[in-house]
């Protein structure tokens, strides 16, 4: 195979313009990812012609479930890095929205995923990095579509690691970008390079910090980085700390103030599927223009946790018409009698 030399950044043809002739050209609207009534149309015309699709990592599958009946009536879909997370959560909006789980529709099993169905909301673990994620997002972006689920808004509730932010702040980020800040994924499928732009929606970003509260802590509307997290605590570092610090406050310049590992997969994946509303609510660590190791107890962790998942389900309440909930603040792990993941 002859080699050709790419030059970072620069890519052999423009996926997005040639994405956008192939939506012009396509008479049938084959290629929307919407159909009028709300439901996903895949962008993959293969499952149509399979027999039953497996959904392995959820234990699912379309022949042998009835997905429709299951999952037809979910509206939010809130995934996060730990099983432990999810499953506080799961524990949370089940008495926020006064749902009990309904028989056969919670799952642990050893593959590392975790699912939750509470009413209308589905609550999965996606652990870690832009490959967990997208396997995870596969199958759920999958079931959505198996399901005919309608309009379904899609959350990632985690932590970050903050830039030029303290501990404990709440980013509600507006884009996500890479390490170039460029607010796309560039994958490479069948030896060319597709991209996959990052966006969220601004609007949603806009409905969450206006139901934030006087005590709440405090929050920033961001560009979300992925990848490039500029450690120098790792098993490998070819860069000084000057370096470290220079590049952050570079990107912190550009109104950068936080990076996470799923958020650019976490945006791509979810834009490109068709979801009409998807976000990340997370809460900042650390600040990493002050160090790369956490030096927060384990409780004050675990308290900085739950301030995304609150505020998700003040969301969730207010759109299925619910009065604004009158929880106490610090009792949301006290829900479920289980400790939030690290």
């Amino acid at each position: 195979m002859a080699r050709h030399e790419l030059q970072l950044g620069e890519l052999p043809y423009d996926p997005l313009e040639e994405e956008e002739e192939e939506e012009q050209a396509n008479e049938d609207g084959a290629s929307s990812t919407r159909h009028e009534d709300g439901t996903l149309r895949l962008r993959n015309p293969h499952i149509a012609e399979m027999g039953p699709d497996i959904l392995y990592h959820l234990g699912l599958g379309s022949g042998s479930h009835d997905l429709q009946d299951m999952f037809g009536d979910v509206r939010f879909v809130c995934m996060g890095g730990t099983s432990r997370r999810m499953e506080q959560f799961a524990y949370y909006i089940k008495d926020e929205i006064g749902y009990k789980f309904p028989p056969g529709t919670t799952l642990l099993d050893n593959s590392g995923c975790c699912m939750y169905k509470v009413g209308p909301v589905l609550c999965f673990s996606h652990g870690m990095g832009i490959p967990s994620v997208g396997i995870l997002l596969h199958e759920v972006i999958k079931l959505m579509y198996h399901a005919r689920c309608r309009d379904p808004v899609f959350f990632r509730l985690g932590t970050c690691g903050g830039i030029g932010i303290d501990g404990g702040n709440l980013v509600i980020s507006e884009s996500a970008v890479d390490g170039l800040l460029r607010p796309y994924l560039d994958q490479l499928v069948l030896g060319k390079i597709q991209r996959r732009p990052a966006i969220l929606d601004p609007e949603l970003a806009n409905d969450l910090m206006n139901l934030r509260r006087e005590d709440d802590p405090p929050s920033s509307g961001t560009l979300g980085q992925d990848h490039v997290p500029g450690r120098v605590d790792g098993a490998f570092c070819e860069y000084t700390e000057a370096d470290k610090l220079a590049f952050l406050q570079k990107i912190h310049g550009e109104n950068v103030v936080n990076m996470e590992m799923e958020s650019l997969g976490f945006a791509a994946f979810c834009y490109h599927a068709g979801p009409a509303q998807l976000l990340w609510c997370v809460v900042a660590m650390l600040d990493r223009l002050q160090g790369d190791q956490v030096q927060t107890s384990k409780e004050v962790m675990n308290k900085w946790q739950e301030y995304p998942q609150v505020l998700v389900a003040r969301y969730i309440r207010k759109a299925m018409g619910l009065p604004p909930s009158h929880t106490p603040e610090g009792t949301l792990a006290g829900s479920s009698q289980r400790s939030t993941g690290s």
